[in-house]
């Protein structure tokens, strides 16, 4: 025996559908402010101003980065304009996931070689973002973001 329709009953049917989906909303956009890492940069505009200069000027540069990650130990070579070692003066790093500052961590490099540094970075299976910031011996500042992908 099949009850009747009534109009109440389309009303609740589609109350209850709006408050999963309402419901549903709320979590996700619970979960996507409590996991952001926050900001970049202090004062969007200031950076927009030196944006330019510090982009040619890394640009001058003509440096390559390149990363590797195995053993679980992160090594960083750079490479000038002509090929060889850059005359780099320090580096440092954030390495992080993109979505949450949970995992965040400072690698502590070393030089290892004329324009080689390395560091412990036993990293558990994922995706992960260096944020590499070094400095020419005049001064000048390299940063690169680096897709760093873990399989093991």
């Amino acid at each position: 025996m099949q009850r009747e329709l009534t109009g109440r009953h389309v009303f609740l049917i589609t109350a209850g559908a709006f408050a999963v989906i309402i419901g549903a909303n709320l979590v996700l956009a619970w979960q996507a402010v409590a996991t952001f890492p926050g900001i970049e940069v202090r004062n969007g505009y200031v950076a927009s101003q030196r944006f330019e200069a510090d982009r040619r000027a890394q640009e001058a540069l003509g440096w390559t980065a390149e990363t590797r990650l195995a053993g679980g130990v992160l090594s960083v070579r750079f490479t000038g304009p002509d090929g060889g070692p850059a005359p780099v003066a320090s580096v440092e790093g954030l390495l992080g996931r993109a979505t949450s500052a949970a995992d965040d961590r400072v690698p502590a490099f070393v030089r290892t070689g004329p324009a080689t540094f390395e560091a412990p970075a036993a990293l558990p299976r994922g995706q992960w973002v260096l944020h590499l910031s070094a400095k020419a011996t005049d001064g000048t500042a390299f940063r690169q973001r680096v897709q760093v992908t873990v399989r093991e």
